[in-house]
């Protein structure tokens, strides 16, 4: 069975200003999506299943519903603020999505075969896709095994403002320990720093390994966000801020022995568009991969 990719695009990206999801960056007006499409078809993922809000449903279609047509197996699923479990009822007051946990919690009833999650607005490359399809698809596959492409933290920033990433602690086994999301880090002078929970700005090793949220799991994972979202809601319902991360889910499986999450290398380079002064950087980066034969153009 062909593992699924799921993109994760419901957001808008308030510091991006638009549907960056949507942004033409490639040379023949491609997205950042269609390139992430591309490199999980040809790494042997079976269908895409794209995570939207029901408001941009329509910009969506717009503009990869007749490109992906007859080309790429996919299905649409919603993330909306009152799709919550156990009859609980979502504050009026609440505006922001409720993370990228709970984005993979309402893809349960349509994936059944092992998974990887991206985001909409990143670029992972074709070897991340490669090695995620390549350990998803194996036949020895446990149900509690799970795998994480991991970054460096300094090839990771932008240089038009703070970027939030989850912090890894890596044993000698490859094998993830510890993640941490930590938010509004910028190299300060020199230094790379991120803001703790006292708006201290604090240094963090730039070599460190980072969760740019390229996931993969088996279908076993829906059980336990199903249990942990119950949990986090019973706290949090009411905090207008509060977000269920994909981090926070895989940082308690592994403390808890309930499963394990293999730390993936890559000789892909990630890059994404968080500012509008980013996208002239990727559109570079994009240009020069094509130039070097490496995608062509158009994709579809």
């Amino acid at each position: 069975m062909k593992p699924t990719l799921i993109i994760l695009a419901a957001g808008m990206g308030s510091r991006y200003g638009s549907l960056k999801q949507v942004d033409a960056v490639g040379p023949n007006g491609e997205t950042i999506i269609d390139y992430s499409v591309f490199d999980a078809l040809r790494a042997g993922f079976g269908k895409i299943v794209f995570v939207v809000r029901k408001d941009i449903e329509k910009d969506f279609l717009e503009v990869f519903g007749k490109r992906f047509e007859g080309k790429v197996p996919y299905e649409i699923v919603f993330q909306e603020l009152d799709m919550l479990p156990g009859g609980l009822i979502c504050p009026a007051d609440r505006v922001k999505p409720w993370g990228t946990a709970h984005a993979v919690w309402v893809c349960r009833d349509v994936v059944k075969e092992p998974f990887a999650v991206i985001n909409a607005d990143d670029f992972y490359g074709q070897d991340s896709f490669n090695v995620l399809a390549k350990k998803l698809s194996d036949p020895l596959l446990g149900q509690n095994d799970s795998f994480m492409v991991g970054y460096r933290l300094a090839n990771t920033l932008s240089e038009q403002g703070s970027v939030s990433r989850g912090v890894c602690k890596v044993d000698t086994k490859s094998f993830l320990q510890d993640v941490v999301e930590r938010t509004k880090i910028e190299r300060i002078n020199g230094v790379v720093k991120y803001m703790d929970e006292n708006n201290a700005m604090v240094p963090v090793d730039e070599q460190s390994l980072v969760s740019m949220n390229c996931w993969g799991f088996t279908p076993k994972l829906f059980g336990h966000i199903d249990s942990m979202l119950n949990e986090f809601l019973g706290g949090s319902l009411a905090n207008p801020k509060a977000e269920f991360y994909i981090p926070t889910v895989v940082n308690h499986l592994i403390k808890n022995g309930k499963a394990t999450c293999n730390v993936l290398p890559t000789s892909s380079q990630w890059f994404g568009v968080t500012y509008p002064g980013d996208k002239p950087m990727v559109m570079e980066k994009l240009n020069n991969l094509v130039a070097k034969g490496i995608y062509p153009t158009p994709l579809f």
